[in-house]
């Protein structure tokens, strides 16, 4: 590894970036958390891992939203929502990993979690809708329509859910080191690029 060792890639819904994750942990020898992070974090909170996911990169819609998903208490006065502590577990979790490192971070705020962390790198992936389309109709069987339905929606959720629990912009290249276009690039173009950029 060179300079960075802890990579965060946030993407757009059928761009690759998990591909892209998956390709590069191969060839620098180093782990990837995605859904291992719910893993993570639901052995160490206490909760379910079925909730963790439930809720995985979904929005809360408002604060209302989440008292109606129940609170936990702690005895008198305020009583946190539970769906705040699931997400915090979750980035804790981010930290914890990532502090003891190396590691790549698929999504879930891991970019903010981790911004000024020593040693990171932080991804956008992005492409055509076309290629997205053609990507989600391949990999869940589904027609153009139904699969551009998934891509908007999934789209939506990813950055409710980041605006919401960041102050930063879902998508917004200001955040990120390097934003890349599988559609220009390819999966495996875009893999070289960021392997250049950490080495």
């Amino acid at each position: 590894m060179g300079t960075y060792n802890i990579i965060t890639i946030g993407r757009e819904f059928g761009s690759g970036g998990r591909e892209v994750g998956l390709k590069l942990s191969e060839r620098l020898g180093i782990p990837i958390y995605d859904k291992e992070i719910l893993e993570e974090a639901s052995k160490k909170s206490g909760y379910t891992k079925e909730l963790f996911e439930k809720h995985d990169e979904k929005p809360t819609g408002s604060f209302l939203y989440s008292l109606a998903l129940g609170t936990t208490g702690y005895g008198g006065g305020y009583q946190r929502p539970l769906i705040l502590d699931i997400y915090l577990a979750q980035f804790d979790t981010i930290r914890k990993l990532a502090k003891d490192g190396p590691g790549i971070f698929i999504g879930r705020c891991s970019d903010y979690v981790l911004a000024d962390f020593p040693g990171s790198f932080h991804v956008f992936i992005s492409s055509d809708m076309e290629n997205r389309v053609s990507r989600i109709m391949q990999k869940m069987q589904v027609n153009e329509k139904k699969a551009k339905e998934i891509i908007i929606k999934a789209d939506k959720d990813r950055a409710s859910f980041y605006n919401y629990y960041s102050n930063h912009i879902w998508g917004d290249s200001r955040h990120y080191d390097i934003c890349l276009n599988t559609g220009k690039f390819g999966i495996d173009g875009a893999v070289d690029i960021i392997e250049n950029c950490v080495k």
